[in-house]
């Protein structure tokens, strides 16, 4: 899954970065909710994982402004106010799931699995791009009598391409997005990658073009 976490306690969201990096996920992790909003606004999170106490504005705010612009994101509230008025306002504003701080990250752990086994109503599972047809849960691609299959990391990497298609994505974010944090990242990684997710759409009509010293745009074509 691709996280973003909005936690301004260092301890606590380098722990959690941590614990869901180890286990395949990837974490971007901001400390108040003006970087929140703008990550919500320019990319395609999975999940958000929004504390409520941030120290430029609340999550109350995050939510609302959220559900105005992307009213299916799944939310999960981390919270240290326990009282029931509180709770139900989360919900009402729009949140899936809340945790009590402090918490277990297995129990965190848990909710997101729980979350993401949420009916596909709540997700969108296929993208619909001109004539190419994306399926997220199968990662697989449909192009009228083309079908290609692909693994996990190059799927995530041509969901981050065409979440921009016609904007250029640097390689820098498509390191910090396809690598955790513990594993070795760097340009030529990414230049392997894009090679052969290149090969596995050579019959497929999108083009993923190299923008010189930035990093790659694609873009969708006539299918033969």
């Amino acid at each position: 899954m691709r996280l973003l976490m909005v936690e301004d306690n260092e301890d606590l969201g380098e722990a959690i970065a941590s614990r869901l990096s180890a286990g395949g996920h990837s974490v971007e992790w901001v400390m108040n909710g003006q970087q929140a909003l703008r990550y919500l606004d320019i990319d395609h999170w999975d999940v958000l994982l929004l504390d409520i106490m941030l120290p430029d504005q609340d999550g109350f705010s995050i939510l609302r402004h959220l559900r105005r612009q992307t009213p299916s994101l799944p939310v999960l509230v981390m919270t240290a106010r326990s009282e029931i008025e509180d709770r139900v306002s989360m919900l009402d504003l729009g949140a899936d799931d809340y945790l009590v701080k402090p918490f277990d990250l297995r129990e965190l752990e848990a909710r997101l699995r729980a979350l993401m086994r949420r009916p596909a109503t709540t997700q969108a599972e296929i993208w619909q791009l001109g004539h190419v047809s994306i399926d997220i849960a199968a990662r697989r691609i449909n192009c009228r009598d083309q079908t290609v299959e692909f693994g996990q990391r190059e799927f995530c990497l041509l969901e981050l391409l065409l979440s921009r298609t016609g904007q250029v994505v640097t390689k820098e974010r498509l390191m910090m997005q396809l690598f955790n944090f513990d594993e070795d990242s760097s340009p030529n990684a990414v230049e392997l990658h894009v090679s052969r997710l290149r090969r596995k759409l050579s019959d497929i009509a999108i083009r993923i073009d190299t923008v010189r010293g930035t990093g790659y745009m694609a873009s969708l074509g006539d299918a033969s």
